[in-house]
């Protein structure tokens, strides 16, 4: 009985010895401690310890739970969950395109380059081969990393929104943050990043409802996302944002991850109309409903933020979900027919120019 115990106590041992040295490693972040900490406890969407949503949101929606959906996520055979070979891509030379065009270039997933009104922006950028913290875990469709950082030009404004590793890529940001003239997240992620080199006076946390003006006609307005954060066990320590981009001549809605909520119309009503909507549209399921748009909620949100055209994103190059990689282009793409609404799905790097003219997209995932 001693020999067993003895041997119970020296496998945990181990176990919680493996976690805290793995969780120390650079690329799980930083907690915000100090007076960034003491910020985000100001913040009247911070109670109890931790950053809420506005509307309600367990994060799952089913009776399955969180031990079961993991293990059918590890297991589970799905047919189409991932392509075949590589898909269709376009290699754009970003350093190229003249400074004064208004495009936006998309790399997979929620990672996409823009240029509108003489500045370079960057969103959630992730070019690694892998959205985990290990190499072998949620691998990138094969020929999906056609961009590095190395490819990205200098960019003058790179916006975070939220610290998930499938948006906040700690091998990207290390290689690409002394290229960057300034970063902008939610409250908190900055500390992540001055961990990872970033300068704090290039970092501009924003709690939502925030607006920050980083140039003359420019405004950067952080607004409610209903989703969640965290980087290893401990959740909701940092803020999860959308950005509104009022410039010069266009307005847009970069959405970030978000479930459905009332919160989308308020957005429409006080920043309305948009020239263009960026939502995720893929690696959902009706298990945790709240935290992603499901199809069928895609279009009640584009008319609700009173967007003239959507950029699906969030799809076609990860694998996070139980459906097909081509399911969400399929379906999104059948709703855009009979609503007769306009939907962008370009292929991996096609430039699209902004605001985007009377073009169609071919149904390339086919």
């Amino acid at each position: 009985m001693k020999r067993l115990m003895w041997t119970i106590i020296i496998i945990v041992a181990a176990l919680l010895t493996t976690t805290f040295l793995m969780l120390g490693q650079s690329k799980f972040g930083k907690l915000p401690r100090g007076a960034r900490l003491e910020r985000i406890q100001q913040s009247p969407n911070y109670h109890s310890g931790e950053f809420r949503n506005v509307t309600e949101t367990p994060v799952m929606t089913s009776d399955e739970g969180f031990l079961k959906s993991l293990y059918n996520f590890m297991f589970k055979d799905v047919p189409g969950l991932k392509p075949q070979d590589s898909i269709p891509m376009v290699r754009t030379n970003l350093r190229d395109i003249p400074l004064d065009s208004n495009v936006a270039v998309w790399f997979g997933h929620s990672s996409y380059y823009m240029q509108i009104n003489g500045k370079r922006l960057l969103v959630d950028p992730v070019f690694s081969n892998h959205a985990s913290p290990f190499s072998w875990m949620i691998k990138a469709f094969k020929g999906t990393n056609l961009y590095s950082a190395d490819d990205m030009p200098d960019i003058d404004y790179l916006l975070i929104t939220h610290d998930h590793r499938d948006h906040l890529d700690y091998a990207t940001i290390t290689q690409i943050h002394p290229r960057v003239q300034r970063f902008f997240c939610g409250l908190g992620v900055g500390a992540h990043l001055e961990y990872w080199g970033v300068k704090p006076d290039k970092i501009t946390e924003l709690d939502w409802n925030d607006t920050t003006v980083p140039t003359n006609g420019w405004k950067i307005h952080a607004v409610t996302a209903r989703h969640f954060s965290g980087r290893s066990f401990k959740r909701n320590q940092t803020l999860w944002v959308s950005f509104v981009l009022e410039t010069p001549g266009l307005k847009l809605f970069l959405g970030g991850d978000g479930g459905y909520g009332p919160h989308l119309a308020d957005i429409g009503n006080r920043f309305g109309p948009f020239d263009l909507a960026v939502l995720e549209q893929g690696q959902y399921n009706h298990k945790w409903a709240h935290i992603h748009l499901l199809p069928e909620q895609l279009f009640t949100a584009l008319t609700e933020l009173q967007a003239k055209q959507v950029l699906p994103v969030h799809h076609s190059k990860f694998a996070l979900a139980e459906h097909s990689w081509t399911e969400p282009l399929e379906r999104i793409s059948s709703g855009a027919e009979a609503l007769s609404s306009k939907v962008l799905t370009p292929v991996i790097g096609q430039k699209v120019r902004l605001p985007v003219p009377a073009e169609t997209f071919g149904v390339w995932w086919r």
